[in-house]
């Protein structure tokens, strides 16, 4: 029996790199494509790039996608391709390229080579100000209310998929992650919980861009989530669902990283100002179509993410100011 073969976009990102991650552990073949792979020594094995297809270059450009997708003959498909804020917020006609056609090209390459099921990343930047709703968890169907491009860009990306369900019978799943941390989050307007983590693991001081509760979302977990979605092949329809699981506090989440390093206590600060989203959301309804979702606990997720960020200084493979510096950009 031939391998399953699995095409996964945005695979140099944080999710990206933790896809690969859980799918090394089957005897599959992995089509990566993304770029700037200094993730990977962050997270995966020494040797284990080696059993990868590493694709690269621009996902707005239709031929190539065309290509990548005639070599990788993708039986499965995760597209976590696009630019974060803030740098579509900075860079917005890039930014729409890659985010609105990217996704796209990614949907009419399915069309073409015979992908009739697929798993792509929404965000939960498509809702509003928390104030906008009832002060309860946020229902899989709540209105949309973006304030960013990269939200309304989202938007899109669901309605394009929800466009190839009706026209051509191509299925999809696509998830909204709200805080995704853990080892390899160095970039978008909420990594810097993430960098803390870093912080806490190099001996160094940081201060948080943000306080408040939210969704907090460890991304081996979001990970697993969309293997599963790619793999959902009785699921008929398009539909994007909250992620939902726990929401903290950034107090909560200080004080998992002080009960892992002792040494940080009092060095990790934060600025009290909550996302600008509502805190809590439900996941029942994706539970309904992958069946029990568990999640991982703040107090073990972070003890992970701080023992692969020390590990990864050790060999020499991070550096904490070059990621620090990173981060700020914001």
């Amino acid at each position: 029996m031939a391998k399953e073969r699995i095409l996964v976009t945005g695979a140099s990102g944080c999710i990206g790199v933790w896809v690969l991650k859980r799918l090394l552990a089957e005897d599959i073949e992995i089509f990566a494509w993304g770029r700037n792979w200094y993730r990977l020594p962050w997270i995966l094995d020494r040797g284990q790039e080696q059993k990868i297809h590493f694709l690269e270059g621009d996902i707005s450009r239709p031929g190539l996608v065309d290509r990548h997708f005639r070599r990788a003959k993708p039986d499965r498909v995760i597209h976590l391709a696009g630019m974060l804020l803030p740098l579509c917020r900075d860079r917005p006609v890039e930014g729409a390229r890659v985010n609105v056609i990217g996704t796209l090209n990614v949907f009419e390459a399915a069309k073409r080579f015979g992908v009739r099921h697929l798993a792509f990343a929404s965000t939960t930047s498509v809702y509003g100000p928390s104030e906008e709703y009832e002060p309860a968890p946020l229902d899989n169907d709540a209105p949309f209310a973006a304030r960013s491009l990269y939200g309304a860009w989202k938007i899109a990306n669901e309605y394009t998929a929800k466009a190839y369900w009706h026209n051509d019978g191509i299925s999809s799943i696509g998830l909204r992650p709200y805080v995704v941390y853990g080892a390899g989050r160095d970039r978008g307007l909420t990594a810097t919980p993430s960098v803390a983590m870093l912080a806490a693991a190099a001996g160094r001081p940081y201060e948080i861009s943000y306080g408040g509760r939210f969704g907090f979302h460890y991304a081996p977990d979001v990970a697993e989530l969309f293997i599963r979605a790619s793999r959902a092949d009785a699921f008929q329809g398009s539909e994007t669902f909250n992620l939902g699981g726990d929401s903290v506090t950034m107090a909560e989440v200080v004080s998992a990283i002080e009960a892992v390093r002792a040494d940080a206590a009092g060095r990790i600060k934060w600025i009290d100002v909550p996302p600008p989203y509502p805190p809590e959301m439900h996941n029942a309804d994706l539970e309904n179509v992958l069946g029990a979702i568990r999640f991982s606990t703040l107090r073990d997720a972070v003890a992970e993410t701080v023992s692969l960020y020390s590990r990864a200084i050790e060999r020499g493979d991070i550096d904490f100011d070059t990621v620090a510096a990173g981060a700020s950009l914001r």
